[in-house]
């Protein structure tokens, strides 16, 4: 356990004046200053009780008979990088292999919102998650989740967290703030659940996370502003990063594995000169194949370096930037006494080789590859075994009925490639046997909402374009943003079925079914949402599924990430839940057939 700054002052103290010596030192390093915005030259660290002591052009005096010396050979020494927003979930790893995944990456901090596990789970799966995190020789601080389920009377979760709830969980050790706030049409009007839990975390001097996913920065955007949130990361546009600085808030700029928000907001600073202290990088999310195969934070940072950001700039996004918006700058997010020795050591900073990772001053990764051994951790049997149906599907469980008619006018959810808002279409489709029938070989197919929590046997049927699919097949998955039922999208109803039982049978994940042949499963047994396996073994099923899904004609980028996203009810314009097809725009159910 790292003990507190105030802990550790006297030995910190010590170390810096040489009367006793540093447990490691890093000699000859260019400093990466995110306060001064320089690059200080011959520099060396000392560090004692996994913290900085001394930073400075000479640290020979602190070097005793057992300090580990390591020369930095002229490269920089960066902080660690920080993660503002994502849901570890979303890797399909626990938070342990996720931590595993990105340490390589120098990621040593993470704000993580475990929304998803308390959409099954409820506050059971929300302690789980935080006491894994603490756990860990990362920095891996959690957010309480504001919105299960995301929006009521739209959806039905596992699961249903109140204000008592969030206000207890609120002083449970590591908890840093409130996730984000995704009922935005609640806050505008007061809801008394979302006041009062703003309320609980302001008094608790804690930071309240922002989801604005609305293109209105009327008077709703402003309303939003004055409840409460203090960052948002829904943003899309240039002009959406400035409305979000301008009224105090951060905006996170993300780029994940599906969702490309940085080039376009970035321009904020570049183009229009804002000034960039109270902008911040972060991934919202990023599945196991781009952790394993792409990177984490790093690939953020060099992202924003080639639009046009000052390298420096970058790094101050994702290091002190978000340090200062949670309250926690004299803890991490700079190189400087006191601090948790989080460092990075490259020898490009633009490119961001990252060659060396310490976490609290303790060696975890070098040259892309774990060398500290953290250990697996085991999530109990009441965190499996969650996929309850029912019943077995059919077929026939996927009809739209359409009797009389040999035609119909349908509403359809578009897929937006690279962002999370879909589109609002409509297509006209021929009906068979009293049956809406799918415009094969057109590029609507149908998507399915197979409740899975209490085993009603409910399945809401509609349809969705821009998967691509043009032979018989279906993918299902129970990462179902935010309510984590079952979705499937298929072109063939017998294999739609099949891949809902699939699921049913392994406790959850994701399946690629084509023809009645299974191409690819990714097993995820812990509250259908994470796998207890390596992250590379993940990253691999997870690759072999990429690869079924384009033999079966999809070429989008990262498909899954899209098709995990087809039931949140809280971004536009159109989106599937077990009430039935939601309007987002309008918040209310609306009919699949325009009559």
């Amino acid at each position: 356990m790292l003990q507190s700054w105030s802990e550790t002052a006297p030995l910190l103290v010590d170390v810096a004046m040489g009367r006793k010596p540093a447990d490691l030192v890093i000699r000859n390093g260019r400093w990466v200053n995110v306060y001064s915005g320089e690059i200080v030259p011959n520099t060396d660290i000392a560090v004692a009780a996994g913290r900085f002591a001394y930073v400075g052009p000479d640290a020979g005096h602190t070097i005793g008979e057992g300090t580990k010396v390591v020369d930095a050979g002229g490269r920089y020494l960066v902080p660690g990088l920080c993660d503002a927003h994502m849901h570890v979930e979303s890797g399909l790893v626990t938070v342990t292999e996720f931590a595993r995944a990105v340490a390589p990456h120098g990621t040593t901090t993470m704000f993580i919102d475990p929304h998803e596990i308390a959409n099954v789970l409820g506050m059971a799966g929300v302690k789980l998650m935080n006491d894994e995190a603490q756990s860990l020789p990362l920095n891996i601080f959690v957010q309480v989740p504001s919105c299960v389920p995301s929006a009521p009377g739209l959806e039905n979760a596992g699961a249903t967290l109140n204000a008592e709830d969030v206000r207890e969980a609120l002083a449970w050790p590591n908890i840093i703030g409130l996730g984000e706030m995704m009922n935005f049409p609640g806050v505008a009007a007061n809801d008394p659940k979302m006041v009062a839990e703003i309320a609980a975390t302001q008094n608790a001097r804690l930071t309240v996370g922002g989801h604005y996913a609305s293109p209105d920065l009327g008077r709703a955007f402003h309303a939003y502003a004055a409840g409460g949130p203090a960052d948002d990361h829904e943003g899309t546009t240039v002009d959406d990063a400035i409305a979000r600085v301008r009224q105090g808030m951060r905006a996170m700029l993300r780029l994940g594995s599906a969702w490309f928000d940085v080039a376009a907001q970035v321009k904020a600073i570049t183009e229009r000169g804002v000034d960039p202290r109270n902008f911040v990088l972060c991934t919202d999310d990023s599945h196991s194949g781009t952790l394993v195969n792409d990177g984490h934070m790093n690939r953020v940072v060099r992202h924003a370096i080639a639009q046009g950001l000052r390298p420096i700039t970058a790094i101050q996004m994702a290091t002190l930037n978000t340090a200062q918006h949670f309250g926690v700058e004299r803890e991490l997010g700079s190189i400087a006494p006191g601090r948790r020795a989080d460092l990075i050591v490259t020898s490009d900073l633009a490119a961001l080789p990252v060659e060396m990772v310490f976490a609290r001053g303790r060696l975890l990764a070098e040259d892309g590859a774990l060398v500290a051994d953290i250990p697996a951790y085991d999530y109990p049997a009441s965190a499996k075994n969650t996929v309850k149906l029912g019943k077995a599907l059919t077929a026939a469980d996927f009809d739209i009925a359409a009797a009389g008619a040999a035609q119909v006018d349908v509403r359809v959810i578009g897929v937006v490639e690279n962002q999370a808002p879909t589109k609002a279409l409509q297509r006209s489709l021929p009906v068979k046997g009293g049956v809406v029938a799918m415009d094969r070989p057109g590029d609507v197919c149908q998507i399915a909402l197979v409740e899975r929590h209490r085993g009603t046997g409910g399945v809401v049927n509609a349809f969705v374009s821009g998967f691509g699919y043009d032979t018989d097949c279906a993918m299902a998955s129970t990462v179902a943003h935010d309510s984590h039922h079952m979705i499937v999208v298929g072109t063939n109803k017998a294999d739609m079925a099949q891949a809902a039982n699939r699921l049913q049978e392994v406790g959850g994940g994701i399946v690629l079914i084509a023809g009645g042949k299974e191409l690819a499963l990714v097993e995820l047994p812990v509250a259908g949402l994470m796998s207890d396996e390596r992250a590379e073994v993940v990253a691999e099923k997870a690759n072999r599924l990429v690869e079924g899904m384009r033999a079966c004609g999809c070429t989008l980028n990262n498909a899954y990430m899209q098709h995990s996203l087809l039931a949140l009810v809280v971004i536009p314009e159109l989106r599937i839940s077990d009430v039935g097809l939601i309007d987002v725009t309008r918040f209310e159910k609306t009919d699949v057939i325009i009559r």
